[in-house]
């Protein structure tokens, strides 16, 4: 969690939360920020933890309602089932996601959770498109 690019004062969005998310995951973040993490922004955030499942709907919508209280500066991680766990996301529909969403992927983080993988997506350098 690291390099996950969490810092101590960051507000933190939480979306797509369900009973089968990593406990131990959010709590790490929380530790990160010093902070809880958010349900409802009343501000600009500072990033967005996504859970992501297949049944979910379409991924790329996922992605694109993430942006809606994301800070310019900011960044998505999108967590979803590793591969061979029911309701996994394919990849390649992550990729697509974020392209259509704007989003550049930076990096993969798959031994964040033993039962999650995450991806982290951010805007290019040199603002919105």
């Amino acid at each position: 969690l690291d390099k996950a690019g969490f810092s101590q004062g960051m507000v933190v969005q939480e979306l797509g939360w369900d009973e089968d998310v990593d406990d131990d995951l959010r709590i790490a973040i929380e530790d990160a920020i010093d902070n809880e993490l958010i349900e409802e922004a009343v501000e600009a955030v500072d990033a967005v933890v996504l859970w992501w499942r297949e049944d979910d709907g379409d991924v790329t919508d996922g992605v694109v309602d993430a942006l809606t209280d994301l800070g310019d500066h900011g960044f998505v991680w999108v967590l979803t089932p590793k591969v061979g766990r029911p309701e996994h996301v394919d990849p390649a529909d992550l990729s697509e996601a974020a392209a259509t969403a704007g989003l550049s992927q930076t990096s993969t983080a798959s031994n964040i959770s033993e039962d999650w993988t995450a991806i982290k997506l951010v805007r290019p350098k040199g603002g919105r498109r």
